[in-house]
């Protein structure tokens, strides 16, 4: 992020929005390998259209983790979101599996053997970020975008907006003045709703949500709040636009504020270090603003495919760093194992706690007592301080 004046958006998508249907289910098959085996080798992606549901991928894993199973599992994620109507229902829609074995060649690539150790599942570039724009220390636009979205599902399922469907965006842009944001300049929110209110009924269903989530006398100006700017939203879903996993990259990590190598997350196991990776270079970057070394933090990782250690690890401050960048990659390196085994081992990856990442971000996230968001921890940042 730049350290002047300018102006920065960052959208969200919500748990209905049809891609997002697709991330939950694509997880639902990871947590439904890892809890009947933490061994267990997934990489799953889903397809969803009107009352049409498609799995395809590849596993290994237990016999009890039947195509069945999976089918169900998709089915319940569909019922939890909330869909319930005529072109999207989680009771009648038709589910397909066409999950198989893993390929023995990409097996031989990764799994330890001898005197080698767990190979990395693909080649790719994976970064991490963290600044101090938040409590989250997150990007300010798209952490208020999640929760003005999270604030609206909320109320969905509790019943007290029962005119709300479960598809929805979220899109903020704020003021920077001096590298920093001040002020929201314009807001944007669509929500999936029913027949019985217009647009006016949910511009002020949706303006008390917005209202909670920005700092106070933070709201943009009222011809720069826009809901539903099309005017309608009634068909939403699946039955709208069909859905794919994998396609919200940059609503799952920081809204554009940072590069990002390209992989998704939602689907694979930890093995895959597009997401574990991922999730160990923010858990180091995090840990490095938390730990007063800088005010904004980027990390970028590197992996070959079949090899257990990084090929690179850099680290950048933006000039806001207090201590010297290549000690600190070294000082990094001998606090965390960044080899695959080690990330999940650190990190404690190989359990079911991915579905609820598949929504509302994977960063920013409070680290929850069974292992959830254990990358949002900031439990290296004393022995970092103590390094220098």
């Amino acid at each position: 992020m730049a350290k002047g004046d300018f102006l920065f958006t960052s959208e969200s998508v919500s748990e209905g929005h049809p891609d997002k249907v697709c991330d939950q289910i694509s997880d639902a098959v990871v947590d439904a390998y890892l809890g009947a085996d933490p061994t267990a080798r997934v990489a799953c992606e889903t397809l969803a259209t009107t009352n049409r549901v498609v799995l395809a991928g590849e596993v290994r894993g237990p016999a009890s983790i039947t195509k069945d199973v999976l089918i169900e599992a998709a089915r319940q994620r569909i019922k939890a979101i909330g869909y319930e109507q005529e072109g999207f229902h989680w009771k009648n829609a038709e589910i397909e599996c066409l999950i198989h074995q893993q390929s023995a060649d990409i097996a031989q690539g990764v799994d330890a053997a001898g005197n080698k150790d767990e190979g990395a599942g693909d080649q790719g570039i994976m970064f991490g970020y963290a600044c101090r724009e938040t409590a989250e220390l997150m990007p300010a636009p798209i952490q208020f975008a999640h929760q003005i979205l999270k604030s609206m599902a909320d109320a969905r399922h509790s019943g007290a907006t029962p005119d709300f469907g479960p598809d929805a965006k979220s899109q903020v842009t704020l003021q920077y003045v001096g590298g920093k944001p001040v002020r929201a300049t314009s807001v944007v929110v669509s929500t999936q709703h029913s027949e019985k209110v217009n647009q006016e009924q949910v511009r002020e269903i949706v303006r008390p949500h917005v209202l909670k989530v920005l700092p106070k006398g933070w709201m943009c100006p009222e011809d720069a709040f826009y809901v539903n700017p099309t005017g309608r939203f009634v068909i939403g879903g699946p039955d709208g636009d069909c859905g794919l996993t994998g396609r919200k990259i940059i609503v799952d990590t920081y809204g554009g504020a940072s590069p990002h190598g390209g992989g998704a997350f939602s689907g694979k196991d930890p093995t895959k270090v597009d997401r574990s990776a991922a999730y160990a270079a923010r858990y180091v970057a995090k840990n490095v603003v938390a730990a007063g070394l800088a005010e904004r933090c980027t990390i970028q990782l590197s992996y070959a495919i079949g090899v257990s250690r990084p090929l690179s690890v850099y680290i950048n401050t933006d000039g806001t760093g207090t201590v010297d960048e290549d000690k600190l990659s070294r000082v990094i390196q001998e606090m965390v194992d960044l080899s695959p085994r080690g990330i999940r081992t650190h990190l404690g990856l190989n359990k079911p706690i991915y579905v609820r990442t598949a929504a509302y971000g994977h960063f920013g996230r409070a680290p929850e007592a069974d292992g959830g968001f254990s990358w949002e921890k900031t439990d290296l940042a004393q022995a970092l301080r103590g390094a220098f």
